[in-house]
């Protein structure tokens, strides 16, 4: 009797042990099997616990049933909890790396890139048309973000993102201001800011900003007006940046805070947002003791110390450019008797 309780028993742990086996076996299987996914895909996976993170699974085709993907869940729960999020889950992932993905993972990151040289306005329209920011845009300071790529989650406020923005920018002004060279007269890292928001807007070629810079601060220096038509552009255009029309003399002679062919010394903020160059050009700006530069034709331009070596320039200027393109670049107070480029222009093409 004793020994048939024996031989029941060792039967059960045996039949017991085959059945553990087989179902450790089968779910080894469904965790690595290949799922139906076809190509990688990103997959916004919802809030609200397992059984609506399965039915976005199921719909996308990333799973092939709900049943398995929550016995799954729940035997490796020890693992993590289910996060919810935008995703990328690889082609044919199995249920293991489908429940990875969801723990472990980073969201799916989205890009916005703020060129340099734009107006808030500008900024704000980029923003605005942005698929995977979420939420009204609010009105941009000048200035007051640094233009760069910026990656962020779907979903991602535009406020939110301004705020990191505007963070870089403080951040790299602070340091490139404490950097300065000690030739740099201006009073403080916002007059640095403005006058890097005219370089800026002034020439789209990388070597040539620190002589526009310090043809600028020369200008300062010597108390002459900064005439930089992309300052006239922006009070004209009301901070939108652009004009659908060459400068008009009513335009240049219009009194506007902005307009530096009528204030002398640095309008009261910037123009656009500058970047890192054009900060570093007005911060360490070429040993020059140039007061002038025009468009030289090619998209450079020329520089001048003197008028008549100005006026030159002019000339050379005006005899190859078409009579519908006006010179850039600051022009002197002309007395009288002295002939010099009137004083109109467009921003250069960025």
């Amino acid at each position: 009797m004793l020994l048939r309780m024996v031989r029941w028993l060792v039967f059960t742990f045996v039949l017991l042990g085959v059945c553990v086996g087989a179902a450790l076996m089968y779910a080894q299987r469904t965790l690595n099997m290949p799922g139906p996914l076809e190509t990688t895909r990103n997959i916004v996976v919802p809030h609200g616990g397992l059984d609506p993170i399965a039915d976005r699974l199921l719909a996308a085709d990333v799973i092939a049933g709900r049943r398995n993907f929550q016995i799954a869940t729940l035997l490796t729960r020890h693992e993590g909890s289910l996060r919810a999020g935008e995703f990328s889950f690889p082609a044919h992932a199995s249920l293991r790396e489908v429940l990875t993905v969801l723990r472990t993972a980073r969201p799916v990151q989205h890009s916005l890139t703020i060129p340099e040289g734009l107006t808030g306005k500008q900024i704000q329209a980029i923003l605005a048309h942005s698929d995977a920011l979420s939420g009204p845009t609010e009105a941009i300071e000048e200035g007051s973000v640094l233009p760069q790529t910026y990656q962020f989650e779907l979903g991602t406020s535009p406020d939110a993102l301004l705020a990191r923005a505007r963070t870089a920018m403080a951040k790299t002004l602070d340091q490139e201001w404490t950097k300065r060279s000690p030739d740099v007269k201006l009073a403080s890292a916002r007059d640095a800011l403005i006058l890097a928001s005219i370089v800026e807007r002034e020439t789209a070629v990388a070597d040539e900003r620190p002589h526009v810079a310090a043809v600028f601060l020369n200008r300062l220096k010597a108390g002459m007006k900064l005439q930089s038509d992309p300052t006239v552009v922006f009070a004209a255009s009301a901070g939108a940046g652009t004009l659908d029309h060459p400068l008009t003399r009513v335009e240049l002679d219009r009194d506007d805070p902005y307009n530096t062919y009528r204030i002398r010394g640095l309008p009261p903020g910037p123009i656009c947002a500058p970047g890192i160059a054009s900060l570093r050009a007005v911060l360490h700006p070429a040993t020059s003791e140039d007061l002038y530069f025009v468009a030289d034709g090619t998209g450079r331009h020329v520089f001048a110390r003197t008028l008549d070596e100005h006026n030159r320039n002019v000339a050379r200027w005006r005899a190859q450019a078409s009579p519908a393109t006006p010179p850039t670049g600051p022009t002197p107070p002309v007395p009288a008797s002295a002939t010099a480029s009137p004083p109109t222009g467009t921003p250069k093409p960025r």
